[in-house]
């Protein structure tokens, strides 16, 4: 049989088709054209790498991936519930909530694959009330700026435990009510 490229949509039909036992191995060879030594070696290539195409370059390059999509995903809620987390309390998360034991860069590369970076905590009250605030800027805005005066009575704590810094996605702020 001549070169030809095999495109990767009948490969995983193959496989499927064996794996799942629905036709014999025979028949599977030869409905698709296939010989016998190509078919065991994408069914080697499949079990070893999940995929039936070699990648010689790009994203399977180097060592596999520890987290999976689901386990990335579970981090990535962690984050966007409390940004302010360390890496190490995200650690011991994964240690006792999907029973995976990683180091805390392994956690911080993924975070930064996923466009989540470090920045500033913007604090923002819990008790604020976007709809009273939105009135007050549409009652307030009817003035010109030398018309309006302000006194401030409020006091700024610097000794709360509160943390400085969280994580969100690159381009949007981090915040956190407190």
């Amino acid at each position: 049989m001549p070169f030809r490229k095999i495109s990767c949509d009948l490969k995983l039909a193959v496989i499927r088709l064996y794996e799942r036992e629905i036709l014999p191995l025979w028949d599977i060879l030869d409905i698709m054209h296939l010989s016998r030594r190509t078919f065991f070696r994408i069914l080697k290539l499949w079990r070893e790498t999940g995929d039936v195409v070699t990648h010689k370059y790009g994203n399977l390059a180097g060592w596999p991936r520890i987290l999976n999509f689901d386990d990335i995903y579970y981090v990535l809620q962690l984050v966007r519930l409390r940004p302010d987390w360390f890496l190490d309390e995200l650690l011991e998360l994964l240690k006792t909530n999907r029973f995976i034991s990683v180091h805390y860069v392994t956690i911080h590369r993924e975070l930064q694959r996923a466009g989540v970076s470090y920045k500033k905590l913007k604090r923002i009250a819990s008790e604020r009330n976007e709809e009273a605030r939105n009135d007050y800027i549409a009652r307030i805005s009817q003035y010109e700026p030398e018309e309006v005066g302000f006194l401030d009575e409020t006091a700024k704590n610097d000794k709360t435990a509160a943390r400085a810094n969280g994580r969100a996605k690159k381009g949007c702020r981090a915040t956190m009510k407190q």
